[in-house]
């Protein structure tokens, strides 16, 4: 009667994220009922590895006692304060100290924001201050990646660059461009690495050539791309695109909503790739999805900009929870964690993670296996020559993400036939195994579907 009553509620009253609402109607919500570590419960009992980490964000995973008291213990000492009006908490101020301190370069100054939406919406305010600023108002013209991912705000969603965010929006707008991506597995150039630079170099170049180079404000790029199918760019490539868009005299974003603290190894996806962008965007990890919060990294010479610009004048943007206390508190405990053990366990996870996936290879759907990290995925085929997606008619996205989960294991499972992967920084060798097998086993089973068969025979 429990779980009965919650799904009738769920469908009569709440709107869900990225859903079909007659397709969720008609199927019904799977309620979550608590979590440990890596392994969620569900309102029935059935116990699951979380090999998505919520959305990407439980780095930490699940039930930390000390984030929990953490987050108890600020809401009784001070359970909000304003960063409005010159006012600020000690949680807040010295959460910014630690973040500044450990990113790349001169990224000194934190802006914190609610989550990773709005953290991209914020730069993107930021950036036209900083070029009126500069005396360059007409820069006003913004360049991301095709299949990037970088919120859903309405001006972040035109900046995202897949269909189902912009259908029906009346976006992107026209000020909001897009280059090819990387994505190496179907590149047209082949899956030559220098080439894949060479190609996203030039097809920069001639984005900003043919939008007029005084007009570009900036360039995002995700360290790899996430909701666009974990899209892995040659070693190299952010480096590469960095140094042209200094060159070109454009501003460089590094969208780490995904990749920061600890997906991918260090805190920053940017340390690996040996750059320091003029801003860096984070939020899920920051927190350990606890609670919400997000943060703008901005470089020196950004906040300089800005702060002389403005003068004696308020620079009018900001948020109610902006710097909330409760979120910072956790967001320090979540991160001693990190440097207490779970960085080092991620990558040792990571590395264990990457090469059971790559043992999946010889599967017959299994067209390629691509990751950095506890941030991976493989992508299905019928036909490994040709690179066949599986037949929209056989619901990859429904179909493999309920047979994992009646196999015990929560996976992103995206319409083309990707399987994505993000499993808690938490996670033991059993585990790491664990979601192997199930998602061996789930392959095994999708394989026997007729209309699969079929499309192999074909």
């Amino acid at each position: 009667m429990y779980s009965n009553s919650l799904i009738e509620l769920d469908r009569a009253h709440l709107i869900h994220p990225v859903a079909s609402y007659r397709g969720h109607e008609k199927l019904g919500v799977r309620v979550l009922a608590s979590a440990k570590g890596a392994t969620v419960t569900d309102a029935s009992g059935r116990q699951l590895i979380d090999g998505f980490a919520g959305l990407w964000c439980v780095n930490a995973g699940y039930g930390q006692e000390t984030i929990v008291e953490a987050a108890a213990k600020q809401m009784r000492e001070l359970s909000y304060a304003t960063a409005y009006f010159g006012l600020g908490s000690e949680p807040a101020i010295r959460l910014a100290s630690e973040l500044a301190e450990r990113a790349p370069g001169n990224l000194n100054h934190v802006y914190f924001t609610l989550g990773g939406s709005d953290a991209v919406d914020s730069t993107i305010r930021f950036i036209r201050y900083y070029w009126t600023a500069r005396g360059e108002p007409q820069r006003d013209q913004f360049i991301s990646v095709e299949q990037g991912y970088h919120g859903s705000s309405t001006v972040g969603a035109g900046l995202t660059a897949l269909p189902a965010f912009h259908t029906g929006f009346g976006i992107p707008f026209d000020w909001q461009h897009k280059i090819p991506s990387h994505y190496a597995y179907r590149n047209p150039v082949g899956d030559d690495p220098q080439a894949i630079i060479a190609a996203s170099l030039t097809a920069l170049r001639r984005k900003v050539e043919e939008i007029g180079p005084e007009r570009v404000a900036a360039f995002y790029a995700e360290p790899i791309q996430g909701s666009g199918g974990v899209l892995v760019p040659p070693r190299g490539w952010m480096k590469a695109m960095r140094e042209l868009c200094r060159d070109l005299g454009i501003l460089f974003v590094a969208d780490e909503v995904i990749t920061g603290f600890g997906r991918t190894g260090p805190l920053f996806a940017s340390t690996e790739n040996e750059i320091v962008p003029d801003f860096i965007t984070t939020a899920k990890g920051l927190t350990s999805g606890y609670v919400p919060m997000g943060a703008v990294f901005m470089a020196d010479h950004i906040y300089q900009t800005i702060a002389d610009g403005a003068g004696a004048s308020a620079v009018g943007h900001g948020y109610t929870y902006s710097a909330h206390p409760v979120s910072a508190a956790v967001g320090l405990e979540v991160l001693r964690l990190y440097e207490n053990g779970l960085l080092e366990n991620g990558v040792k996870a990571g590395a264990r993670l990457m090469e059971g996936l790559g043992s999946l290879r010889d599967h017959p759907l299994v067209g390629d296996v691509r990751g950095r990290g506890m941030l991976a995925a493989i992508e299905l085929v019928v036909d490994k020559a040709q690179k066949t997606p599986l037949p929209a008619a056989a619901e990859p996205a429904r179909r493999i993400f309920d047979r994992a989960w009646e196999n015990g294991l929560v996976i992103r499972a995206f319409a083309n036939g990707v399987l994505g992967y993000a499993p808690p920084l938490c996670c033991s060798e059993t585990e790491i195994d664990a979601i192997i097998e199930r998602t061996r086993q789930s392959l095994d089973e999708t394989l026997e579907d007729p209309d699969v068969r079929r499309a192999l025979k074909t």
